[in-house]
């Protein structure tokens, strides 16, 4: 631990540009997976018929507890699945997940096929923190 104090006292510039590397590459990689949208926004959007939930999560998850009205696509099959998502273009599209570890890239390959795509920060996970109401 000592020595890499040390390294980092010595190499301060080297270490600095390192840490704004990796904060612009993550900024960079994040921003590939669409717009996020907090849960309020979702709630509006959907209130106001503009947007179609699109969950991927496994079923066994969708149906533990989802979100009224919720599209349930695993996210391994989007990619094969756009033919569902069809009747729902003129819509945005926002896409749930559990965390946020798979929505980005379901957001990457919708807005390539066309469609107005977003994701929910957070997942259902945030969902739920702000006491919102699943359906089973």
């Amino acid at each position: 631990m000592e020595n890499l104090i040390i390294f980092v006292q010595e190499q301060f510039i080297l270490v600095g540009a390192l840490a704004v590397l990796i904060f612009l590459f993550i900024r960079h990689e994040s921003a590939k997976g669409g717009n996020k949208l907090s849960c309020p926004q979702v709630v509006q959007v959907v209130n106001k018929g503009e947007a179609v939930l699109l969950d991927v999560r496994d079923t066994k998850e969708f149906d533990a507890g989802h979100i009224v009205d919720a599209i349930n696509i695993p996210h391994a099959k989007v990619a094969d699945s756009l033919k569902v998502l069809e009747k729902h273009r003129q819509k945005q599209i926002i896409v749930v997940d559990a965390v946020g570890q798979h929505s980005g890239a379901v957001v990457k390959t919708l807005m390539a096929s066309g469609f107005d795509a977003a994701r929910l920060g957070g997942g259902i996970s945030e969902w739920q923190q702000e006491n919102l109401p699943l359906v089973k």
